[in-house]
């Protein structure tokens, strides 16, 4: 499984989706990317400003967004990688690696709260995707939550994973098999099968392309009702985006109803 995007997949990957859909996504990222690992990063602690997140918009560029949620919201019954009613009005897709510092800042500081103040109270759903960017000890752990995922732990063993920042050795499958035990997975023999499994790459392998074709390119980024917002920041800006999204949703009606793809 490729690890980053080469310019003839990121390529290939654009041309599958509508052109002017993607150059939406592509701003958004551009404006307020948080890269990693020499790609562009600004300081060691702090990501770029976010793209807005509530812009003047026409009726065309609304509809570009709601297009975009169609698209990434599945809504599926039962998703182990997802917190939240599924008929939540306002649904947040994060893409985020398991090395990537900044998506534990947002796992550690701004996710309890949105799950606190939005996702208990039913207006907000969270649905995860395993983007990897960081090679071989990513794509591990990232199989290693799915697996988790399996035995209804993919919550808790996520969080363990995002507790310190964890790279390298610390993501090897004795260490994950460790964290799997620490985070209440019973069945530690088929939590191994599970991590290695075909089902295992195929969906690591389902993320990493939806987040190819949108034009993805750093961690972590997320869309909340199609609307890009990059980088870990402050909870204030997440919480902003959210509460425009539901005010949008109550005045017109959810933008993306049982997608379950």
């Amino acid at each position: 499984m490729p690890t980053s995007a080469s310019p003839t997949r990121k390529l290939a990957a654009i041309g599958a989706v509508l052109a002017l859909v993607v150059a939406v996504i592509a701003i958004g990222i551009a404006v307020g990317k948080s890269v990693e690992g020499g790609r562009g990063t600004t300081g060691a602690d702090e990501p770029e400003a976010a793209a807005s997140v509530d812009p003047q918009e026409d009726a065309a560029q609304q509809k570009m967004f709601d297009d975009l949620a169609r698209r990434t919201s599945r809504r599926a019954d039962g998703d182990p990688l997802a917190v939240g009613k599924k008929d939540a009005p306002v649904i947040l897709v994060e893409y985020a690696d398991y090395q990537c510092s900044f998506c534990g800042r947002f796992t550690r500081d701004t996710q309890p709260e949105l799950i606190k103040k939005y996702v208990d109270a039913g207006t907000l759903r969270i649905e995860f995707r395993n983007f990897t960017v960081f090679g071989a000890d990513s794509e591990r752990a990232a199989r290693a939550s799915w697996a988790a995922g399996q035995q209804g732990k993919f919550w808790q063993l996520h969080d363990a994973l995002y507790a310190k920042t964890r790279k390298g050795a610390a993501l090897a499958e004795d260490k994950l098999v460790d964290l799997a035990r620490a985070s209440g997975v019973a069945d530690l023999e088929k939590f191994r099968t599970d991590m290695k499994s075909a089902g295992a790459e195929r969906a690591l392998k389902k993320d990493q392309d939806e987040g190819y074709q949108l034009g993805v390119q750093s961690t972590p980024s997320f869309l909340i009702n199609g609307r890009p917002v990059a980088g870990a920041q402050p909870t204030e800006v997440f919480a902003q985006a959210v509460e425009a999204a539901a005010a949008r949703a109550a005045k017109n009606g959810p933008a993306a109803k049982g997608a379950g793809k």
